[in-house]
């Protein structure tokens, strides 16, 4: 049987429906849903709010901070308060010793922990329980407990004010945390990768560090930012273990804007900015290892 007057593709045309043009199903809005997304909306802008003002107030001119009514646009934006930051203080020696104290720990701690990760997932040896007990428990001894011996330790080495002593610190808070956190993504790597590559040859540091690393690439990045995060952002210890200018770090000088009499509410919101900026840039360009990382370790297969 024919279709006069039709071809092929027509025929195609009026047998095969145009799902493009379908009509599309109605969403359904219930009450459930709506309280979620206003609920979301409010925390986010709770949330957002705070950062928002202090970027605003860091681009108005000191005579117009404390001004009323208040201005959530400024009228006249002005760079005054970035450039008072850097001429009047150190402040770029302060991000200068931020960055290397952040790196170096951050560094030195990932590697650390990922030794220790690897023998604790790999081996089983007596006390093997109590040692990462003793690591979830230091999370929760707050720093001022052990800041008088710490202190005293650190004066007697003659690393008191100096960026080494600072470092070295930071590295043994960072690495619990670390290896707990790089264990689970240990036992998460089959061990016949391992096996396979001490087969081929391979010793067992060649098979962790050529065979095992490059897996383990996205927890390794995730690690090494919560680490670097960790020690850019600490506060107490840089404030009590650092002394002058020339060693001290972001977070020590943010609070040198706050004196017994008044708050350089301009100056510290430009110096919120500039710190809060390299995290977030490093957040934004890593996000895709992070989230990897953080489900590599999830389940254990």
């Amino acid at each position: 049987m024919t279709i006069t007057g039709t071809t092929v593709t027509e025929t195609r045309r009026l047998t095969v429906p145009d799902l493009a043009r379908a009509p599309r199903p109605k969403r359904k809005f219930t009450v459930g849903g709506v309280v979620r997304v206003v609920g979301l909306g409010l925390w986010l802008v709770i949330t957002l709010f705070p950062l928002y003002w202090i970027a605003l107030t860091s681009f108005k001119s000191p005579g117009t901070i404390n001004s009323f009514p208040l201005e959530y646009w400024p009228s006249e934006p002005s760079l005054e308060n970035y450039v008072s930051l850097f001429q009047q203080s150190s402040f770029g020696v302060f991000l200068g010793n931020s960055a290397l104290v952040a790196i170096v720990a951050g560094a030195v701690a990932t590697l650390i922990a990922l030794l220790s990760a690897y023998v604790i997932a790999r081996f089983e040896f007596r006390g093997k329980g109590a040692v990462l007990i003793a690591f979830l428990l230091t999370q929760m001894i707050p720093a001022f407990i052990a800041l008088g011996p710490l202190y005293s330790m650190m004066t007697d080495l003659g690393l008191v004010d100096t960026k080494p002593g600072l470092i070295l610190v930071y590295i043994a808070v960072c690495i619990p945390f670390s290896t707990v956190m790089l264990r689970g993504f240990f036992e998460n790597v089959p061990d016949a990768l391992e096996e396979a590559a001490m087969i081929d040859g391979c010793s067992r540091l060649g098979a962790l560090f050529r065979v095992l690393v490059p897996v383990m690439t996205p927890g390794i990045i995730a690690a090494f930012i919560f680490n670097f995060v960790n020690c850019w952002n600490e506060l107490f210890l840089s404030v009590v273990l650092m002394n002058t200018d020339a060693n001290r770090t972001v977070p020590s000088a943010l609070n040198g804007f706050i004196s017994t009499f008044n708050i350089d509410w301009g100056s510290m919101s430009a110096a919120a900015v500039l710190t809060i900026l390299p995290t977030m840039v490093m957040f934004a360009l890593a996000s895709r290892w992070i989230v990897q990382g953080l489900t590599a370790g999830a389940v254990k297969e």
